[in-house]
């Protein structure tokens, strides 16, 4: 078993300590680079494709995983949540914008245009009433690298993302509840 090597160097405000100190900012890097590091030396059975498992974590946030991938989701402060992670409906929205890059990725490089500088910006409203819901999403593909008549192409290739088609075209869902430990 390999291990994920952890360097904690100093910085002038750490004063000496045996501690660092970390921003919000640095400590979700750091928490993406050790994850990323802990897969490449420990790589987990992969569950089987097409399963999603939720699990409670603390409060209103909730883990969720994905062939052996860990996501987690909270509820802004307003909603109850402690504001640890995105919303479920922001994962939606971030959902179809990967999408959307990937798709464009691909186009990208079959006509051999460069992928470096690709974006994908997804703006979403939600509802004021219920049933809740995203009411609007609006996405903007930016690819510089493109030359202008395959723009067409790339936003119909775009449009069509597997993600996209069960939003614009409802799949079938079946909601089950179980209780006494039921599975």
């Amino acid at each position: 078993m390999g291990r994920v090597v952890l360097d904690t160097s100093f910085s002038s405000h750490d004063a000496d300590e045996l501690w660092a100190s970390l921003t919000a900012t640095e400590a979700r890097r750091l928490a993406g680079l050790l994850l990323y590091q802990a897969a490449a030396v420990d790589p987990q059975a992969a569950e089987a494709p097409g399963v999603v498992e939720v699990l409670s974590a603390a409060g209103n946030a909730y883990a969720i995983r994905i062939r052996g991938h860990e996501l987690t989701v909270d509820q802004p402060l307003t909603g109850g949540g402690k504001d640890t992670a995105p919303t479920p409906g922001e994962l939606l929205v971030a959902a179809v914008a990967l999408c959307a890059a990937h798709c464009a990725g691909r186009f990208l490089d079959r006509h051999g245009a460069d992928r470096a500088d690709l974006r994908v910006r997804a703006e979403f409203r939600m509802v004021d009433d219920r049933p809740a819901r995203v009411a609007s999403l609006s996405l903007t593909v930016v690819a510089p690298e493109l030359p202008p008549e395959e723009v067409a192409a790339l936003r119909a290739v775009v449009s069509h993302c597997t993600v996209t088609n069960p939003v614009a075209s409802p799949a079938e869902m079946e909601l089950r509840v179980l209780s006494d430990g039921g599975v």
